[in-house]
């Protein structure tokens, strides 16, 4: 296996970013994408409506800021939920709910932990995340990371919604590369949910195939007699 490129931050933010399109999409059932322009900025912050952020340390440390307008946070609210079949009428309708603020917490930890399972598993190293912080707001507030960064840079990213909704991803890291010192066999990550999936399918055709009549025996005797 030859040497892969070396992996800046760049990759890692692209990463992130497919991390928060994969997780959203599959819980809410409708397309999330982003941006293929990546924004430089100077600093971080939680903006209105709603913001949250989680802290990550371990190999590198960093800051993940996710900022969603009212109508973006109900929106993946409201199609995640009710694609568990929960009726509208009984969800919230007011992003300032404290239902919508629990919600998208537990999706942000989705996200980072599907983000740093990936990191974790593609470079071979290990990276901790703080429980996502969900605050509806009003104003700005800024961020800062909470360790000694020596280069930092900040990046925003815009993601769009089925309709049109517009939330923004912001992340806050030293800069950092990795580079790959020897050759190693390079795993498939193994999916928890595609092997249920998979064993569950398997169940419901050995099922089918025990439960379905034989009826060779039967076919055989009526042609023996001419029927």
């Amino acid at each position: 296996m030859k040497k892969m490129k070396p992996i800046t931050t760049e990759d890692i933010l692209m990463r992130l970013c497919n991390s928060v399109k994969n997780v959203l999409s599959a819980a809410a059932q409708t397309p999330i994408d982003y941006s293929p322009m990546i924004q430089r900025i100077s600093k971080t912050g939680l903006k209105p409506d709603i913001g949250c952020f989680v802290l990550f340390d371990g190999a590198f440390s960093g800051l993940v800021v996710i900022n969603f307008s009212a109508a973006a946070a109900l929106e993946v609210y409201q199609s995640y939920l009710t694609s568990m079949g929960i009726p509208k009428e009984e969800l919230a309708s007011q992003h300032t709910s404290d239902e919508v603020g629990n919600v998208m917490g537990e999706l942000m930890n989705q996200i980072l932990g599907d983000f740093t399972g990936k990191i974790s598993h593609e470079l071979k190293t290990h990276i901790t995340q703080s429980q996502p912080k969900m605050l509806s707001i009003n104003k700005q507030v800024m961020l800062s990371v909470d360790t000694n960064l020596d280069r930092p840079q900040a990046r925003r990213v815009s993601f769009f919604t089925s309709k049109n909704n517009i939330f923004y991803l912001e992340l806050a890291i030293d800069r950092t590369e990795f580079l790959q010192l020897h050759e190693f066999e390079r795993h498939e990550e193994v999916d928890p949910d595609a092997i249920i999936a998979a064993a569950a399918t398997g169940a419901i055709a050995a099922s089918a195939e025990i439960s379905a009549p034989d009826n060779s025996d039967s076919d055989d005797l009526l042609a023996s007699l001419g029927l």
